[in-house]
């Protein structure tokens, strides 16, 4: 493998310093024509549920114990589960006439803890930001009534209802612009080393003597850039 020259690589780094910006420039330039007229907006509308104390039909004070508080935390791994099944996301799609698939639902639907408490988010990614707010209000009023059919118990209210995104979430110019001039600036170094590395003319008196290993007894210079006299 041929050695590199530190130095002549800096210099043909400075030489070129022109087609390394080009190159930045024209990658961030590709990059937010696509995000503003390309990119295909989604929007993510999000619904959060707190899970109360338990209410039975042998106990219906609604007073919130240690024991329930303990308990809600061991099932909010469950819920989230709950909350994507199959059950749940077909009736979805059936009370609001969807036509997505469970598979295409499913994966658009995001279940949490906030902060490991037990508050419940359910976000829900769509096309369209009355959809989105529709999906996730709707989720969470069905998930609520299936968890009452399934443990019979009544530990889940709605906190906040899903909000009406204005904006989409998968795109934000400054931030794509960062990572755009991060694409640029790797891009632009690789196709400048590349070129330097497979390059094999000849550039300075000192290659022809490292490559011939021998010393060169002159040198003609080049005068081509000067003004005649």
């Amino acid at each position: 493998m041929e050695e590199i020259e530190i130095k002549e690589l800096l210099e043909h780094f400075k030489n070129n310093f022109f087609k390394f910006t080009l190159i930045t420039f024209g990658i961030c330039l590709l990059g937010c024509l696509y995000a503003l007229f390309l990119q295909k907006p989604v929007y993510t509308s999000s619904t959060t549920l707190v899970l109360t104390g338990v209410s039975t039909g042998s106990n219906s004070s609604g007073t919130i114990t240690t024991e329930a508080i303990n308990l809600n935390s061991k099932l909010i791994t469950t819920y989230r589960e709950i909350a994507k099944s199959r059950k749940v996301v077909e009736q979805v799609i059936d009370e609001l006439k969807l036509e997505q698939t469970f598979e295409a639902l499913s994966s658009s639907i995001d279940v949490s803890s906030v902060n490991n408490t037990e508050i419940i988010r359910i976000s829900v990614v769509n096309m369209e930001a009355k959809k989105a707010k529709e999906i996730a209000d709707t989720l969470a009023g069905v998930f609520s009534k299936e968890i009452q059919d399934i443990y019979n118990v009544q530990n889940i209210s709605i906190l906040d209802p899903a909000n009406m995104p204005e904006y989409a979430s998968n795109i934000n110019i400054p931030k794509q612009l960062i990572i755009y001039v991060g694409i640029g600036f790797v891009l632009a170094c690789a196709f400048l080393f590349l070129t330097f590395y497979f390059d094999t003319t000849i550039k300075s008196v000192e290659q022809v003597e490292m490559k011939i290993g021998l010393p060169i007894l002159g040198s003609v210079p080049n005068y081509a850039n000067r003004r005649k006299n």
